[in-house]
């Protein structure tokens, strides 16, 4: 292990999604430290002479303010950035589930009237990747985790025809509103990537009330196994030999 501390960014949307955060910060000894208007908070967990310490925001739900977050956690020079919260559920995955993101995709990014496919973007790429190493470590620890195509766009998924083009077009296996802002984020800056989300709805004619029932609920289960990750960090080498 070269390194000796680790700063790993939490961001996370919605305010029912950090009432789980807040809640671990404050029992495991972190203390409340904004970025700009946002809330964030900071823990650092600490085992013999190593540390790994974690910084997460509140940014607010969409594509801009992910995009923002991402930048402001920048001034804290993570090493890796998680991107956790609820999403729909696309290609059979089933309400509960817990996602890993490997690529993402813009969905609504349409330049298509100017002879582009939707989602490119002139001159740059537009399908991000998740940190090879970060993700093999999430999926090496809780090998249940469905891995795939997140896409994102700034509207709710709430229609069948639109979940199913969503399918057909990227082979996506969920939908949500800030993934791919971050990953965009992350591949500029050079700084690992990973997306873990919990299917809250099927994207379906039903999806809004299936995401609020959860959402109100404001459960830490998927807040528990981010952080598990974290502490098997430790153990984990090729994260610390890669920085």
């Amino acid at each position: 292990m070269k390194k000796k501390k680790l700063t790993v960014g939490l961001i996370i949307a919605d305010e029912m999604e950090y009432v789980p955060m807040r809640a671990y910060a404050e029992k495991h000894g972190g203390g409340r430290h904004d970025l700009f208007d946002r809330e964030g908070h900071r823990l650092v967990i600490r085992r013999e002479d190593a540390a790994v310490q974690v910084e997460s925001i509140l940014c607010g739900v969409g594509m801009v303010n992910a995009a923002a977050a991402a930048a402001f956690m920048m001034n804290r020079n993570p090493d890796y950035i998680i991107n956790t919260g609820l999403s729909g559920g696309i290609s059979g995955i089933a309400r509960g589930e817990i996602t890993l993101g490997s690529r993402f995709v813009e969905h609504d990014f349409d330049l298509r009237p100017l002879g582009r496919e939707l989602g490119e973007k002139p001159g740059q790429n537009y399908v991000y990747r998740a940190d090879p190493v970060l993700n093999q470590h999430y999926q090496s620890q809780f090998p249940f985790m469905k891995q795939g195509c997140m896409v994102s766009g700034d509207c709710f998924v709430g229609d069948p025809a639109l979940r199913d083009f969503l399918k057909n077009k990227w082979d996506a296996m969920s939908c949500d509103m800030e993934s791919a802002a971050v990953a965009y984020v992350c591949a500029l800056a050079g700084v690992g990537f990973a997306a873990l989300r919990r299917v809250s709805d099927d994207a379906g004619d039903d999806a809004p009330e299936s995401y609020r029932q959860m959402n109100d609920q404001a459960e830490s289960a998927l807040l528990d196994l981010v952080f598990q990750g974290i502490y098997a960090m430790f153990d984990n080498p090729a994260l610390w030999d890669k920085i």
